[in-house]
């Protein structure tokens, strides 16, 4: 692996403001696929790439990326979490896009080796981490709707706090009844550019009705699929319950996290499709304790109000609950070190 340091470090954030993707380490990883081929991985300084105006990604967005983080342990240590299952998801997003496969253990390697160049950019301060974002893009310099015959993989490195700014503070999430995220067939299931930018409208005025996201509905405007940021449950009745993954879905890796601890604490759990009105109705009659997101980067992030219809649905009185608590306590423990990871889940990176 070829590595090349930054001759100048940059100036590092105040740590006690960071936020969500603002800053940037001082390195970077970057490989490129070429001649059907992709070359030797290379850290470099953190730099601005340079791309033709026909670049294929510009104009088709044939783009694809990831999420994880990495946890500064109180004994300094540098820990991954799943980091495999996310390069593995990479790979299915890029089948589905006509991109290239990459090595999983040779990224990882390289992402390691990066995180120990920069691993004086790792917070560790309660809830902070350090997000890392894979990312392939197409890049050939040529107009015409064809899958790319060149690519660019790079890994950057970003220091955050929470993702909400409220950090766990129940967030407010608009039921979407007009637009579509993405139907059965299309790429919801695979973590491409384009899902995110079909999503920016509907967000955006969500936002400006005062809600933080947007909840999701399938082409009829029936079944509930997921936020804009985060897979979504439900506890009605006892039961919690995540929608099923039917293809129009991202197949989360913290919402396979979560449905493996609500197992091994013997909470019932279902993933199957579940209707607006079900939600509704079990508002309606009490039967709705709790709601909550699940992903990356917000872990767990509790829904104290559903604006559905005209109407606020205001869930255990908009306060955190039991379950939503217990799940935050037990994935951030894993990941800080502070409880047993019994599934296997932490990479560790020195």
């Amino acid at each position: 692996m070829k590595i090349k340091l930054c001759r100048e470090k940059r100036v590092k954030p105040d740590y006690s403001k960071l936020g969500f993707g603002k800053y940037f380490t001082d390195h970077m990883l970057v490989v490129d696929y070429v001649d059907g081929k992709w070359s030797e991985p290379e850290i470099v300084p953190y730099g601005d790439f340079s791309l033709a105006p026909c670049t294929t990604v510009l104009h088709y967005g044939q783009g694809i990326f990831e999420g994880l983080k990495a946890y500064k342990r109180p004994n300094g240590s540098i820990a991954l979490f799943r980091p495999r299952d996310n390069l593995i998801r990479m790979n299915r997003s890029a089948e589905r896009l006509c991109m290239p496969t990459i090595d999983t253990e040779l990224i990882l390697k390289g992402m390691k080796e990066l995180l120990e160049i920069d691993h004086d950019w790792i917070p560790s301060q309660p809830g902070t981490s350090v997000y890392i974002r894979p990312t392939m893009i197409g890049t050939e310099a040529a107009l015409g709707v064809h899958p790319s015959k060149t690519y660019r993989f790079f890994i950057i490195l970003s220091p955050v706090a929470s993702y909400y700014a409220n950090g766990l503070a129940p967030t407010k999430i608009l039921i979407e009844d007009k637009y579509v995220r993405a139907p059965l067939g299309g790429t919801g299931e695979v973590k491409c550019m384009a899902n995110y930018a079909a999503s920016l409208l509907a967000g955006d005025l969500a936002n400006k009705k005062g809600y933080d996201q947007v909840l999701w509905l399938d082409t009829e405007h029936k079944y509930v699929e997921e936020v804009g940021s985060m897979n979504i449950f439900f506890v009605i009745d006892g039961v919690v319950k995540t929608p099923a993954l039917v293809g129009s879905i991202l197949p989360g890796i913290t919402r396979d996290s979560v449905l493996k601890l609500l197992k091994k604490f013997g909470i019932p759990a279902e993933e199957t499709r579940i209707t607006v009105e079900e939600v509704y109705a079990a508002h309606q009659q009490g039967k709705l304790s709790e709601v909550f997101g699940t992903g990356t980067a917000a872990v767990i992030s509790p829904v104290g109000i559903l604006g559905y219809k005209n109407e606020e649905l205001v869930i255990n009185g908009n306060n955190m609950g039991k379950i939503s608590q217990m799940l935050y306590d037990e994935l951030t423990g894993i990941q800080y070190g502070e409880k047993p990871d019994t599934f296997g889940w932490i990479e560790r990176v020195k």
